[in-house]
């Protein structure tokens, strides 16, 4: 499959699932949780609900399902660090509101997770038998 049809597919499972994880994010801080704790809550649930989706429909991963989900959740341990540091750097120090900041961390961050999913993630050809990387 070519990576345009890759991420076409991988941006409709992102958008779907960070409108309503977004959704739930405001609903969260509006009623007095940490924009911190929102983010960390609801970016575990949002790794659990795409791995699915991701390696079946946008990749068609056929791999061992330990080793693959292994590697999306060290990726998205990698993506949370990166939102928790950005979230520190722009809220926290420079002041600007959290909903601007992490909506947009959710188009910088889904940009570089892409990346890792089809080519150490999901790599083309793991657990297809010779034949069929052939075709």
């Amino acid at each position: 499959m070519r990576t345009h049809q890759q991420f076409v597919r991988y941006a409709v499972i992102g958008l779907t699932s960070n409108a309503v994880l977004y959704v739930c994010y405001l609903l969260l801080t509006w009623a007095g949780m940490g924009h911190k704790t929102a983010m960390t809550v609801l970016y575990a649930l949002g790794i659990l609900q795409t791995y699915v989706f991701n390696r079946r429909w946008t990749f068609r991963h056929r791999g061992a399902v330990p080793g693959s989900m292994a590697r999306y959740v060290a990726t998205y341990a990698f993506g949370y660090v990166f939102n928790l540091g950005v979230m520190v750097l722009l809220v926290d120090m420079a002041g600007l509101p959290h909903q601007a900041v992490v909506l947009a961390l959710v188009f910088v961050t889904a940009c570089l997770i892409f990346l890792l999913q089809k080519f150490w993630v999901f790599p083309a050809g793991e657990g297809l038998s010779p034949a069929e990387i052939r075709r």
